[in-house]
């Protein structure tokens, strides 16, 4: 499975941040919200995905959890397309 993530915004620090954004899949543009903790355990990523969105994916053939685990997979090694002005050490070790 092909997926792209573009990042919208992040809010907070490096210690935890919301990420906001979207992943395309099949052409398809879907949004993502996310919580990303750092530090004790090392990094870690919660992405969350509205019941429309799963849905979708469904139509499409795609197991939700399994496009929720790249997507997570993704942000964390920074697989990613960020707006102009914010550059991955703002919010990352």
């Amino acid at each position: 499975m092909d997926l792209k993530v573009h990042i919208n915004n992040v809010h907070g620090s490096q210690m935890a941040a919301k990420i906001t954004g979207t992943f395309e899949v099949d052409r398809n543009i879907f949004r993502f919200n996310a919580i990303a903790f750092g530090r004790i355990g090392g990094q870690n990523i919660g992405a969350k995905l509205s019941k429309a969105t799963q849905t979708e994916l469904e139509k499409l053939g795609y197991d939700a959890e399994e496009v929720v685990m790249l997507l997570q997979k993704c942000l964390l090694e920074g697989d990613l397309d960020l707006p102009a002005g914010l550059k991955k050490e703002t919010f990352a070790d």
